[in-house]
């Protein structure tokens, strides 16, 4: 049987209020205690579409009181590369392929808005998913942050120093994977995304835990290469045929 870990990406001010406040409500029905990934200064012009909730601070603190755990989800959101780095979900990033310092500067600046909001990020989320060994070595050198919830796996590893929290679907499924991190986006989500998600809810309640803390023992394994070998594969193929 799975382990789930629910994350919520895309916390900021602007944001969708009915859908997160209906998220909320549901995940708390069922006693799901999420991953929220936030950005720390959003200039995403996607998320201008939404008003700004003066109280969002106050909601994000209530959140992590209630044991929802905090993620520094990138610094503004904005892609200024086309590189995949060593998680090539997509080709772009707001980190791979940028120096160390220019890195730094971006996790510094983040972690200095969150932490004068009272907010204690305990893992990174990089926007679409990419990143590089150096926004690996800015964590080391200016966070306490030790824990990356991405990359393709069967159950959580420890590699370059860091936890690494496999986050396999953007959707409830059911998958033969020892634990899964499924991946919302509720600014966007739609009714039927909705009414899917409370019923896997319904049937597998229970089956959820809380991000995990603490340092992983394991170590990557074959298994793992080939699960990221052969996903990165399709990804490489569907991006050819869609010619993007």
């Amino acid at each position: 049987m799975s382990r789930y870990i629910m994350r919520l990406d895309d916390a900021c001010p602007r944001h969708n209020r009915d859908n997160w406040q209906r998220m909320e409500e549901l995940l708390n029905a069922y006693g799901v205690r999420p991953l929220v990934g936030i950005i720390p200064d959003c200039r995403d012009q996607q998320m201008e579409q939404y008003p700004e909730d003066e109280n969002f601070w106050d909601r994000a603190r209530a959140w992590q009181s209630r044991g929802w755990a905090m993620a520094l989800h990138g610094y503004q959101h904005v892609y200024v590369t086309r590189d995949g780095g060593i998680n090539p979900v997509h080709l772009r990033s707001e980190f791979a392929g940028l120096p160390l310092e220019k890195q730094k500067e971006k996790i510094s600046a983040g972690m200095e808005i969150l932490t004068a909001q009272g907010i204690k990020p305990v893992a990174f989320i990089a926007p679409s998913h990419t990143f590089d060994l150096n926004t690996l070595a800015a964590l080391k050198e200016c966070t306490d942050i030790r824990s990356i919830s991405d990359t393709i796996a069967n159950a959580p590893y420890s590699k370059y120093g860091f936890t690494f929290i496999p986050q396999q679907s953007g959707r409830v499924r059911e998958l033969n994977f020892y634990c899964v991190t499924f991946c919302y986006h509720p600014n966007v989500m739609g009714e039927e995304d909705f009414i899917q998600l409370e019923g896997f809810l319904r049937v597998h309640e229970g089956e959820f835990v809380p991000y995990p803390r603490g340092q992983a023992k394991r170590r990557e394994d074959v298994r793992d290469k080939l699960l990221r070998r052969g996903y990165f594969l399709m990804r490489d193929v569907r991006r050819k045929l869609s010619g993007k």
